[in-house]
């Protein structure tokens, strides 16, 4: 069984998935990161010219592959729940977490975050506050229908955030 961390942008998937991967033994992987490999190209510069249809194709191709594959942290693209394909292979094999963050948490995050800015391409054209809570307001319900837990990462430490998932994953599992 995978563990899927899901989530926005600046949520802690990454930083939080590689603490798990470490703690547990497992291999971190990024679906942006597999894309922005796949392409050569970051996502910004891909979506700019090819566009967001054609970045989902390529998303839903990478997560079908590694959905099939076992053992695995996958830390995913914020937008990975909007289509119910990949929530289905995400899950088929998978126990779902979303980290979720307030608006203003990810807003400071993004700003400290060096891969945010021009490296995260806009979603809605609109500014970063605006669009963070549009988005928001558009996403969670597909967040909160495909996870199978829901961690708010607001006041806790990427470490304490790992600890309470594996701790509830544990328990899930009937391990303690």
């Amino acid at each position: 069984m995978n563990i899927v961390l899901t989530g926005y942008r600046c949520s802690g998937k990454t930083t939080v998935g590689k603490i798990l991967a470490g703690n547990l033994g497992r291999r971190l992987v990024d679906t942006d990161r597999m894309i922005e490999k796949r392409v050569g190209n970051s996502i910004e510069g891909f979506v700019s010219v090819n566009g967001w249809e054609k970045f989902r194709e390529i998303e839903r191709e990478i997560v079908a592959d590694i959905s099939s594959k076992d053992n695995m942290i996958i830390s995913t693209g914020g937008g990975v729940v909007a289509e119910p394909e990949n929530v289905t292979n995400l899950r088929r094999n998978g126990w779902v977490v979303w980290l979720h963050a307030a608006p203003q948490t990810i807003m400071d995050r993004m700003k400290k975050d060096e891969r945010s800015g021009g490296a995260r391409p806009s979603l809605t054209g609109r500014g970063a506050c605006s669009e963070i809570e549009e988005v928001l307001n558009e996403r969670n319900k597909w967040y909160a229908g495909s996870c199978d837990h829901r961690l708010s990462t607001d006041d806790v430490s990427p470490v304490e955030a790992a600890e309470a998932i594996t701790r509830k994953l544990r328990a899930e599992l009937g391990e303690g």
